[in-house]
């Protein structure tokens, strides 16, 4: 757990501004934008999730 922390001190510490692009309500709509969009744009994962989550 101590490596954990450290690396995201320095995370943070590198990227003071970063906000995640994807729009969710949940941990869990979290991780499935996130797998979505490792095969295409956060925009694109933006148009289809609404109602990929609503029907799931």
């Amino acid at each position: 757990m101590k490596n954990v922390k450290e690396i995201i001190r320095i995370l943070k510490k590198e990227y003071p501004d970063a906000k995640i692009a994807l729009r969710f309500k949940d941990t869990w709509q979290l991780l499935v934008a996130t797998i979505l969009s490792a095969q295409c744009t956060d925009e694109r994962v933006n148009k289809v999730t609404p109602l990929l989550f609503k029907k799931y």
